[in-house]
C-alpha cells in the first residue's frame, strides 16, 4: 500500500542525494529509489535481511547527514514520534521529510500534530492512507519528549518506544512464569524473548547454567541486555522461524507472537512451535503459553510426543510438551509477522 504513495509523490523523479528510509519493511515498494544512495532504518530482523539481499544499506539506527527523508509511521504513537524525531535529527533546515502511513496507524493524527509544529503541504492520499511533506523549520522545532527514551516498565528494567509490551511485563508472560517448575533444565532458549523480563524470571530458578535470549526486534534485544546483565544469558538478535544452535538443548520456553498486523494468525506460533522442536533434545521440554481461543495443540502433536496443558485461565494456557520430533521440525517458510 505504501509503494502506490510513493510513486505519487517519486515515481520517475526519485529525490537527489542522500536518502534516509527510516521503518521501511520488506514489502515496501522501493522501486522509485536507488540503494546506492539511500540508507534503511530497519531493527526487525526478517526485514533487515530481505532489505539488504535487495541491495539497500541497511541499519538499526540512522548514522550521517540526509537531503531527504520518508517515515513510515507504525501503530503505536511514542514509536511514530521516535521515528520522526529521528529522521528529523538527520535532515538540514529545509529538508523535506516525507511521512507516510495507514489511516488505522494513526496517520490523520500525526499530520495535526505535524501541522503545528512545521509547515506541511504535498497530503496525497491512496490506499487508505497518506503521505505528507514536512519542511524542516530550525532545530528545536520538535517537542523534546519526541525522541525515544527509556521507560521503566519493570524495576530495575526499561524498554523503548515501539517494543512489544513496553509499558509492563505481558500478562501471559506473567501467568507463563507463574506455572514454570521450580527447577528448570540445564540448557534454555527463550524464543521470542522481547525486552527480557520473561527471561529474568528463568534465571531466578535452579539448574539453569545457559539460557538464549532469541529476539528479532533489535530495539527489545537491546533493552534485554540492559535488563538482564546474568553472565549465563547469551543474546541472540535472529529470527525465531530460522533460529538454531550448534548442540540442542533441553529446554524452550516461549510466549509467541501470534498476530500479521491486525489479525490473527495462529501460523505464527504454529511456527515456533516447530522452531522449538528443531532446538530440543528428545528428552528436551517446551514450555508455552498461549490465548485460550489458539488452536495450537495440533501443531504440538505434530511436533512432538507428548503434549498437555498445565493450567491457565479464561483469558491464557499454559501448554507443554516434550518428545520432540526433530526431523519434521523448522519455521521455514512461515509468514514472518511478530505481533502479539
Amino acid at each position: 500500500m505504501a509503494g502506490s504513495r510513493l510513486e505519487l509523490v517519486f515515481g520517475g523523479t526519485p529525490p537527489e542525494g542522500r536518502l534516509l528510509l527510516v521503518g521501511a519493511g520488506a514489502g515496501t515498494d522501493l522501486d522509485p529509489f536507488d540503494p546506492a544512495h539511500t540508507q534503511v532504518v530497519q531493527g526487525f530482523f526478517p526485514d533487515h535481511q530481505a532489505l539488504t539481499a535487495r541491495g539497500f544499506a541497511v541499519a538499526t539506527s540512522a548514522a550521517g547527514g540526509f537531503e531527504t527523508a520518508v517515515v513510515f509511521l507504525p501503530r503505536a504513537r511514542a514509536a511514530a514520534r521516535a521515528r520522526i524525531a529521528e529522521a528529523a535529527a538527520h535532515l538540514p533546515p529545509g529538508a523535506a521529510l516525507w511521512v507516510d502511513g495507514q489511516k488505522t496507524d494513526g496517520v490523520d493524527a500525526v499530520l495535526k500534530e505535524l501541522r503545528g509544529l512545521a509547515p506541511v503541504d504535498a497530503v496525497q492520499s491512496r490506499a487508505h492512507g497518506k503521505i505528507f511533506r514536512v519542511t524542516l523549520p530550525q532545530p528545536g522545532w520538535l517537542p523534546g519528549d519526541w525522541a525515544a527514551r527509556d521507560h521503566e516498565a519493570a524495576p530495575g528494567m526499561v524498554t523503548r518506544p515501539g517494543v512489544f509490551s513496553a509499558d509492563g511485563p505481558d500478562p501471559a508472560s506473567q501467568a507463563l512464569a507463574a506455572a514454570l517448575p521450580e527447577k528448570l533444565p540445564t540448557r534454555i532458549v527463550d524464543l521470542g524473548a522481547g525486552w527480557g523480563w520473561l527471561s529474568a524470571q528463568i534465571l531466578t530458578h535452579p539448574g539453569v547454567e545457559t539460557l538464549h535470549l532469541v529476539e528479532a526486534d533489535a530495539s527489545a534485544l537491546d533493552c534485554a541486555r540492559r535488563n538482564v546483565t546474568d553472565p549465563r544469558a547469551q543474546f541472540h538478535w535472529a529470527d525465531a522461524l530460522d533460529f538454531h544452535l550448534s548442540e540442542p538443548v533441553n529446554g524452550v520456553i516461549m510466549n509467541p507472537p501470534f498476530h500479521e498486523g491486525r489479525a490473527a494468525d495462529p501460523r505464527l506460533g504454529a511456527g515456533f512451535i516447530r522452531a522449538a522442536a528443531g532446538l530440543l533434545t528428545g528428552a528436551g521440554r517446551l514450555w508455552m503459553v498461549a490465548n485460550r481461543h489458539l488452536p495450537y495443540e495440533q501443531a504440538l502433536r505434530e511436533c512432538f510426543a507428548e503434549v498437555s496443558e498445565l493450567g491457565g485461565d479464561t483469558r491464557f494456557k499454559i501448554l507443554t510438551a516434550t518428545g520432540a520430533r526433530r526431523a519434521g521440525a523448522g519455521g521455514r517458510g512461515q509468514p514472518k509477522g511478530r505481533r502479539r
